[in-house]
């Protein structure tokens, strides 16, 4: 009996541990900082934005080293509006993005596959003719070299096509009339999610970001420092 009653504790409380191991390490390791590199010429503005889940990095549109919508196509939003000044990335679950449009249609399967590892990934990008900072939207800058670097991050989580090109998946699941979704690279797992995308973007072009995060609270509180 007291050897049944041991396995029984056993599979109760270990996915209990777990869980709270997984929340304290990405609780800790969200609040260790990740320095800025220091740049004397930040002209490029760029914004951090949540929808209080999911991070996105939002760029300009167009400047003098790229115009993302020679790739990312206005004609691929239902709206087709090419007036848009900004442009968020967000990456994420395939199946969570075209799949899932309330936390009511998440199938287990679907979450199992994320949490897990099994599934793909895909891009969500959407235009905006601005935006207003506030606490789930933040404005910083960056200069040409650095967004240079994050410009390459983007463009390498992007799955292609046999010619090079980006590839658009063609769906109704669009969130509005200004945003379109394409094939990524990698796939979601418990400790590589959309914030952890977001937050190594900002690694890659020398912002201040998190040591490791997978929610967007981590990036959000380095930045109400």
């Amino acid at each position: 009996m007291k050897k049944v009653l041991k396995i029984i504790l056993f599979t109760i409380l270990t996915p209990i541990v777990l869980v709270a191991l997984y929340l304290f390490s990405a609780w800790g390791l969200s609040r260790i900082s990740v320095a800025a590199e220091p740049s004397a010429n930040n002209n490029i503005p760029m914004y951090i934005l949540t929808n209080g889940v999911h991070t996105d990095l939002v760029v300009p549109v167009r400047n003098a080293q790229i115009d993302w919508s020679k790739s990312i196509l206005f004609e691929n939003t239902i709206g087709r509006d090419t007036k848009a000044q900004w442009i968020a990335f967000g990456w994420g679950d395939k199946g969570f993005y075209l799949e899932t449009p309330t936390w009511a249609d998440l199938k287990f399967s679907t979450a199992f596959k994320a949490a897990t590892g099994l599934s793909t990934a895909a891009i969500h990008a959407t235009y905006y003719h601005g935006l207003r900072e506030g606490k789930d939207c933040i404005r910083t800058s960056i200069d040409s070299a650095r967004y240079a670097r994050l410009i390459a991050y983007i463009q390498q989580s992007f799955r292609r096509d046999s010619n090079g090109q980006i590839m658009h998946i063609v769906t109704n699941a669009n969130y509005g009339r200004t945003d379109a979704f394409y094939e990524a690279k990698g796939s979601y797992s418990l400790f590589h999610t959309c914030n952890t995308w977001a937050n190594n973007g900002l690694k890659a072009c020398g912002q201040r970001a998190c040591l490791w995060t997978p929610f967007d609270k981590g990036i959000f509180y380095q930045y109400r420092q």
